[in-house]
């Protein structure tokens, strides 16, 4: 099975180099390729142009079968889709089998998110007199007041943070780059933290460091750190509710919207391409909508 091994090679490049993929993506497609490659093989099928609907049906099942969800079967299935879609490019197949196979999309389902009293619990917990505690406070606060992801706020660099404007410089999927503000809490956290924690941090390390975020050990926090660090904040606030990053993402939509932010602002905010993807967040405004529909509208009770 040579050819699978060569071109699922050059897929992985084109991924990477031409379609800037992350690290993430092509662990994905790579993981994807290689169920297939151990089906064709099971199977005796050595040339990839024999790949047919018939063939396609049969890869279904097997994943089925290994009680696969319908979205890991969908991601799969998408993979496949983009490698075939690549081959017909290099001029390696005439047709692409996994065009027309369409799969029942799961049911999104609908993010959670913080209340503010919850939220103002997780404000309060940090010891703003040490640099841990004030790195902290400025971690959650950029977090909530931005809506950034994980992987975003670990990769801010001090020349990103403009306070002057009260605006950061994000850069977030696929290189994409975006300008997200934030408010007056964040910019006394920040400000806190990097003129007088943040140096304290960097006093213990061996070389300098740019991240915003340091560790204790003065170098840069990790995306694992970041989620250590909210847990910990978590259970000294005596939370119920598990929250981690994207929670806080969530969180930021969510109350933007319900403040009255138009959808297409707060996709723009959260770096979404697709307007799709940042309208999950109307369901969770629904039962404020309707709290103040009645307790607004003239005529919507019998007062």
């Amino acid at each position: 099975m040579n050819q699978m091994a060569e071109f699922r090679k050059a897929f992985m490049e084109y991924l990477q180099i031409e379609k800037n993929a992350s690290p993430y993506t092509v662990a994905y497609y790579a993981d994807d390729l290689e169920s297939f490659y151990q089906f064709l093989l099971q199977e005796g099928i050595e040339d990839l142009q024999s790949v047919d609907y018939r063939v396609i049906r049969s890869f279904l099942t097997t994943l089925y079968d290994r009680k696969l969800g319908r979205r890991s079967v969908s991601r799969k299935i998408s993979s496949l889709k983009s490698f075939y879609k690549f081959l017909e490019r290099e001029n390696v197949v005439h047709g692409n089998p996994f065009l027309h196979v369409t799969l029942p999309m799961a049911e999104k389902p609908i993010p959670g998110f913080l209340y503010m009293e919850e939220l103002e619990k997780l404000f309060d917990v940090s010891d703003l007199s040490n640099p841990i505690g004030q790195r902290n406070q400025a971690l959650i606060e950029t977090l909530y007041a931005t809506g950034v992801r994980v992987s975003e706020c670990q990769r801010l660099q001090l020349s990103d943070i403009d306070f002057t404007i009260g605006t950061m410089f994000v850069k977030g999927k696929g290189s994409k780059e975006r300008y997200i503000p934030f408010g007056r809490f964040a910019e006394v956290a920040l400000e806190t933290y990097i003129n007088d924690g943040r140096r304290k941090l960097l006093e213990k390390a061996s070389a300098p460091a740019n991240a915003v975020f340091l560790n204790h050990r003065g170098r840069p926090l990790t995306v694992r750190g970041i989620r250590v660090v909210l847990e910990k904040m978590v259970e000294k606030a005596a939370l119920t509710v598990h929250v981690h990053p994207h929670k806080l993402r969530h969180t930021f939509a969510t109350h933007m919207l319900n403040e009255g932010a138009d959808l297409r602002t707060v996709q723009e905010l959260l770096g979404h391409e697709n307007l799709a993807s940042t309208q999950i967040y109307t369901h969770v405004t629904k039962d404020r909508l309707r709290s103040v529909y009645m307790n607004s509208h003239p005529r919507a009770t019998d007062r």
